[in-house]
Formats: structure tokens, C-alpha cells, sequence
């Protein structure tokens, strides 16, 4: 009989013990379900596209500067560029619905990992359960390698190991080298994402952006086939692209919106109000 009791006694304990032990420390807030961009910031860049030679608000350095001065739009007739993907930094910006699945610890019951996916976009896994980031050697993606850690409702995400990508489609590049630090926080029906960008090869100081998408419940991202065609007849091996000092459209930009020059060439000194008085 004392045995039955104590049998009756430990054996609920124990589950309560389990119970408590996959209990997380607090709510995760659910990002999942289908979501419209909302083009409140950045109307003009984020649809039609930015105009040739916009650097303004980016504190971008002489070596990305050049790379977009040298840039010509042609270059997205190449096969290679074709159906190529927004990477995961950027495609936030893009016009497409989002898409965020969760995967379920099924013995935690807790998130694993959120899986994001635009119309233009790969599949882009955010990892929860804690797994390390792989060394700098390993593949990089145009989804890259991202984590993610709670910070009470909000989560921020780390993501190292891009392709090679583009801070604005004019030109001005983000180089494989660089962390992307984001941070996710809902409001009800909206979801606002921080985006800051360290880059030590093309930015002088990060870069931080922020996007807000509304909850769409009918929302759908359709499929994206996409087949490369030849666009443009060339020679083998050429690509388009502008000599140094010799594109002729860098100005346009300034002289449409009567702006001094020097100040749609980006760069940290461009972007805080004391430059207004250097303008003058």
C-alpha cells in the first residue's frame, strides 16, 4: 500500500517536472501568416526603382562609390542575372507578399525556426534552436545563414554568410563580408522590421532601414518560373559596365531635383543636418 502511494505520489511530480522543463520562459510572439508590403517609406525607389546616381542616405565609402559609378543597368540582361533573387537583406523591400511559416519542435512544442519566402526570393530559414553559425569559409546564399533570439516580444535576427548583393538597384553593392542584424516586431495587424547592415568593405558606418508589412489574410505568393532567355546579342565574355569618370548619367539625378552634386554622392558626411549648411 505505501508503495502504491508513493508510485501515485512521484509519478505525477515527474510529469509536472517534464512539463515545466519544455515550458518556455515566456509567449513567443507568432510571426507566422501571409503579409503586404506597405509602401509608406520609399515609394518610388522600392517599386519603380531609384534613379541613376541616388546615393542619398546611404553612408556608403569611395569603394562602393565607384562600383555604382561604374554601373550600368544592361548588366541585368546577362543570363547569370536573369533569375537571379533578391537576397534576403534586401527582398524586404521588394513588392511581393511575404509568407512566414513556423516549424514546430514537436516534443517542445516551442518554434524552431521561421521560414520566410517572397515572390522573388529563396526559401529563407531563420534558425531558434540555438545552432552556431558556420565558419566564414562556409557557402554563401542568397538566403545566407540567420539565427534568431528572443528579446521579450520582439526577435532579433543575425544573418552572415550573403552573395554578394546590392544596398540600392542603381549600383551601390553589399559585399559577401557582410552581418545583417534585424529586428522584428509586431503590432497587432502590422509587422515593422529593423534592417541595420554592417559592411566593412562598402559602408563607412551601418546602415539602418526599417519596413512595415500589414497581415493579409488572403493574402498568396504565387509561383515565380522563370526561364533565361538571350536578351541581348554580345561577344563572349563582355559586360556591361561604365570606365571610370565615363558615365554620362551620373548628373541627371542632381539636375532633375536641383540638387548640389556632391550631395546625391552618399556617404555619412550627406545624411545629418549639418551638412544643410555646408549646401549653402
Amino acid at each position: 500500500m505505501f508503495r502504491l502511494r508513493r508510485t501515485a505520489i512521484i509519478v505525477p511530480l515527474c510529469l509536472l517536472a517534464v512539463m515545466f522543463a519544455v515550458r518556455p520562459a515566456s509567449a513567443q510572439m507568432d510571426f507566422s501568416g501571409e503579409w503586404q508590403p506597405i509602401f509608406y517609406e520609399d515609394q518610388p525607389e522600392r517599386v519603380a526603382g531609384p534613379e541613376i546616381g541616388d546615393y542619398t542616405g546611404i553612408p556608403i565609402n569611395d569603394a562602393a562609390r565607384m562600383r555604382a559609378d561604374t554601373w550600368m543597368a544592361a548588366v541585368q540582361t546577362l543570363p547569370e542575372w536573369q533569375c537571379r533573387p533578391h537576397s534576403a537583406d534586401y527582398i524586404w523591400r521588394g513588392p511581393s507578399q511575404l509568407r512566414i511559416t513556423k516549424e514546430i519542435n514537436p516534443v517542445t512544442r516551442q518554434i524552431n525556426a521561421f521560414h520566410l519566402e517572397w515572390l522573388r526570393s529563396v526559401d529563407n530559414p531563420v534558425w531558434l534552436d540555438g545552432r552556431p553559425h558556420p565558419p566564414e569559409y562556409a557557402e554563401h546564399t542568397w538566403g545566407g545563414f540567420a539565427t534568431g533570439k528572443w528579446d521579450g516580444q520582439s526577435l532579433t535576427v543575425t544573418i552572415t554568410h550573403l552573395k554578394e548583393g546590392y544596398l540600392r538597384r542603381n549600383g551601390l553593392p553589399r559585399s559577401d563580408k557582410a552581418t545583417i542584424v534585424e529586428h522584428w516586431t509586431r503590432h497587432g495587424d502590422y509587422l515593422t522590421v529593423a534592417v541595420i547592415m554592417y559592411d566593412p568593405v562598402y559602408l563607412a558606418e551601418p546602415f539602418v532601414r526599417t519596413t512595415d508589412y500589414r497581415l493579409a489574410l488572403n493574402g498568396l505568393v504565387a509561383p515565380y518560373p522563370c526561364n533565361v532567355v538571350e536578351e541581348v546579342t554580345r561577344a563572349k565574355g563582355e559586360v556591361p559596365s561604365w570606365m571610370p569618370g565615363k558615365n554620362p548619367d551620373l548628373h541627371e539625378y542632381a539636375d532633375k531635383h536641383q540638387l548640389p552634386f556632391e550631395a546625391t554622392r552618399g556617404g555619412p558626411q550627406t545624411m545629418y543636418p549639418e551638412y544643410i549648411s555646408k549646401m549653402k
